[in-house]
């Protein structure tokens, strides 16, 4: 495969190239390439700089799992994999990553399998969105920040869009809308964001995974482990103990 789709790759690479400045202004926008063996072959400075480094050479050539920190590096990569083995595309999808600093921030990842004429995956182009803060001048912010305040202080109890769309007096469209001006996230995702920002927390202590995730707002541990793994790359036993460690 690497034989055949290299070409392909080099091409892209060709046409991107005039675009390099341009992508390393944007700042809250980490946008990389990546051949058939998750390697990069492309990163802005967003990205360079989310990873804790100087030059995008420093990341060149390399996978996720070999420039994150250990116990963190191969949950990326391996979702990488996914998309070059399976053609699986993600849009939206809410993750919780670790920066540079080593500390945890969530973001939006977008990532596409990139295919030559022949169908063949020659490698993957992704943009990770930081998510910023809530968009204050917006007519409505008023009413989703109570919509907002309302998750964060029930997210343990199930929350429906009914209650969320009575608090802000506006259509479920609306509300869906309006989400994802301010806060760039859906409400399902606010929900999500909020449980498993406490599950975070919780997990620094030594009580059992079933009870931080009955305590999150989920009666399956089976449930939690599954989404807890798809926003943050791992378990929540893998995510105690790269915290500890």
């Amino acid at each position: 495969m690497a034989g055949e789709g290299a070409p392909t790759l080099d091409a892209l690479l060709a046409a991107v190239a005039p675009l390099g400045p341009l992508l390393d202004v944007l700042p809250n926008a980490a946008i990389f390439i990546k051949d058939d063996q998750a390697r990069y072959v492309l990163a802005n400075q967003a990205l360079v700089e989310r990873c804790g480094l100087k030059m995008a050479r420093q990341l060149l050539g390399k996978t996720s799992a070999q420039v994150f920190p250990a116990r963190f590096g191969p949950g990326y990569t391996e979702q990488d994999r996914r998309v070059l083995e399976q053609g699986l595309v993600l849009e939206g999808q809410l993750e919780l990553h670790l920066y540079g600093s080593q500390e945890p921030g969530w973001c939006l990842t977008h990532k596409w399998p990139l295919s030559n004429a022949a169908g063949a995956i020659y490698g993957l182009a992704g943009i990770s969105l930081d998510l910023q803060q809530a968009g204050h001048s917006h007519p409505a912010y008023q009413r989703l920040a109570a919509v907002d305040a309302h998750i964060r202080e029930h997210f343990s109890q199930p929350i429906s869009l009914a209650t969320l769309t009575g608090i802000a007096g506006i259509s479920v469209a609306q509300l869906e809308r309006y989400c994802k001006r301010v806060f760039h996230l859906t409400p399902r995702q606010m929900i999500q964001k909020a449980r498993l920002e406490h599950a975070r927390r919780l997990l620094q202590d030594p009580m059992p995974i079933i009870e931080v995730a009955l305590r999150c707002g989920y009666t399956d541990h089976s449930a939690f482990t599954r989404q807890f793994k798809m926003l943050t790359g791992f378990t929540p036993g893998q995510y105690r103990k790269a915290i500890s460690g």
